[in-house]
């Protein structure tokens, strides 16, 4: 499994430094840029492998399953532009208005892959930052303007909206 998961990353990430660098025939220095790429993905794959836990990355493929896939594309999509347009309203603000602090909130969430997708959908929404996960299921935020400290409430606004959809993804 390891292996099989280590020559997905290489071949990806060799596909990637092609693309990026694109040797032109006649270019000088052509063949050490392909030794180049080669040793740095092999590297990089192999720091990857060894960083991830082990848990099986795909699931069985349904049209509920991609549908649910979809509609979580566009919830997170659209709680990505609201967080836009309110840190941008933050930053533009003379007064600065942010009150920023780090909030433990509980998923509900048992799969890993789940866990993960949520915690990177968290940090990819501008205004909030995953800084620590525990494996009882609590996850620590770094919310740049911290509305409530009551792990319920926080909850709510934090990982609701992206975990009820996960639910139906993933269990």
């Amino acid at each position: 499994m390891r292996l099989r998961s280590f020559l997905r990353v290489f071949f990806l990430l060799l596909i990637c430094w092609v693309l990026l660098t694109w040797p032109f025939p006649g270019t000088p220095g052509l063949w050490e840029k392909w030794i180049l790429g080669i040793v740095l993905s092999a590297l990089v794959a192999y720091l990857e492998i060894r960083s991830l836990p082990e848990f099986p990355l795909y699931l069985p493929i349904s049209p509920i399953r991609f549908f649910w896939c979809l509609v979580y594309g566009l919830r997170f999509f659209q709680l990505m532009v609201v967080a836009n347009i309110d840190v941008a309203y933050r930053v533009l603000h003379p007064s600065l208005p942010i009150k920023p602090g780090i909030v433990k909130v509980k998923t509900h969430l048992k799969n890993p892959l789940a866990r993960m997708i949520l915690a990177n959908s968290i940090t990819l929404t501008p205004g909030t930052l995953v800084v620590d996960m525990d494996s009882d299921g609590f996850i620590y935020v770094h919310w740049i303007c911290v509305a409530c400290q009551e792990e319920e409430n926080a909850r709510k606004i934090i990982v609701e909206p992206f975990e009820e959809i996960l639910k139906k993804i993933f269990e």
